[in-house]
C-alpha cells in the first residue's frame, strides 16, 4: 500500500501526452470501490455528482466541510491516487483559496481541479487574478510536503457550449494564453471541459506545455482519437452519475409498473 506522498508522485507520472489517464469520475466510497475494482489507475471526484448525491446543487452550494469529509472517506476507502474536483476552492481570495486547497490535501487528495470561472457569478477570473490564485495554491501545497497536482481548469469552452455558442479561434487563443500563464504560476495540468473539435484539441495539445485534460461528454471524439492528438487525461465528469441514476430510475419504474 502506497502512502499519500507516493500516491501523489504516482499520479503525476500517469499524465502522458498520447497515452491519457482515464478518470471515470466517482462521488462516494461505494462508487470509488466499484471503479477501482474495474481496473482504474487513479480516481477523481466530480463536483456535480458529489453535490447531487448529497442532495445539493453544483457550484459550491455543498458546504465545504461536508465536501472535504466525503472526500476523506473516499480517499481512505481505496489504495489509489484520488483527486478532488474543488471548483474555485470556495474563495476568490488567493490566500483563503490556498488554505482551503491545503485542507483538501490534508483530507487525502493528490490534487485538485481549480476553475477560472466566477463561481456563483458570471464571466471569468482575469488571467492575472487566476494566476495569482494558482501561485498561492502552489506555494501552500508545496509547504505540505505532498506533490499535489493542480489541474488548472478554464471554463471558456464549457460556458460557450452551455450557451449554445460556437467555439472560435479567438477563444482557443485565449485558452492557450491562459494555459501558459497558469503553467508559469505553478499549475501541473490544463483542463478544457466542453472542447470537442478535434482540430482545436490537437492545436491546444501542441501549443500547451502542460498535460491537457478533456472531458468525455456526449459528442466528444473517441478516447483513441483524443490520444492520437496528444491528450494526456480524459475524465467523465457527471456522465457516470447521470447514467447510474437513469438506470436506477428505469429499474425502479419497472418494479413499480409491474405491481400497479
Amino acid at each position: 500500500m502506497k502512502n499519500h506522498a507516493e500516491r501523489a508522485e504516482a499520479f503525476h507520472t500517469l499524465h502522458v501526452k498520447g497515452a491519457p489517464l482515464i478518470l471515470y469520475n466517482i462521488w462516494d466510497p461505494g462508487s470509488a470501490k466499484a471503479v477501482a475494482a474495474a481496473g482504474a489507475k487513479a480516481l477523481a471526484t466530480g463536483s456535480l455528482p458529489v453535490a447531487m448525491a448529497h442532495g445539493s446543487a453544483d457550484g459550491e452550494k455543498m458546504p465545504m466541510d461536508l465536501a472535504l469529509a466525503n472526500f476523506a472517506r473516499i480517499a481512505q476507502s481505496v489504495d489509489l491516487p484520488v483527486t478532488l474536483d474543488f471548483e474555485g476552492a470556495y474563495s476568490t481570495d488567493p490566500d483563503i483559496g490556498a488554505t482551503n486547497i491545503v485542507k483538501a490535501i490534508e483530507a487525502g487528495a493528490v490534487g485538485v481541479n481549480f476553475e477560472d470561472q466566477i463561481i456563483g457569478g458570471t464571466g471569468f477570473q482575469s488571467i492575472e487574478d487566476q494566476s495569482a490564485r494558482i501561485a498561492a495554491a502552489r506555494a501552500a501545497i508545496d509547504g505540505t510536503g505532498i506533490r499535489g497536482f493542480i489541474n488548472a481548469r478554464t471554463d471558456l469552452f464549457l460556458k460557450a457550449m452551455m450557451a449554445k455558442e460556437p467555439h472560435t479561434s479567438d477563444m482557443l487563443a485565449e485558452a492557450i494564453q491562459r494555459a501558459s500563464a497558469y503553467a508559469d504560476a505553478g499549475a501541473d495540468g490544463f483542463f478544457a471541459p466542453g472542447l470537442q473539435d478535434i482540430a482545436m484539441i490537437e492545436q491546444l495539445c501542441a501549443e500547451v506545455s502542460l498535460p491537457v485534460n478533456i472531458i468525455a461528454l456526449p459528442g466528444t471524439p473517441a478516447n483513441a482519437d483524443l490520444a492520437k492528438v496528444g491528450v494526456a487525461r480524459i475524465s467523465y465528469g457527471p456522465v457516470p452519475y447521470r447514467q447510474m441514476t437513469a438506470w436506477l430510475t428505469e429499474q425502479a419504474k419497472a418494479v413499480f409498473d409491474g405491481i400497479a
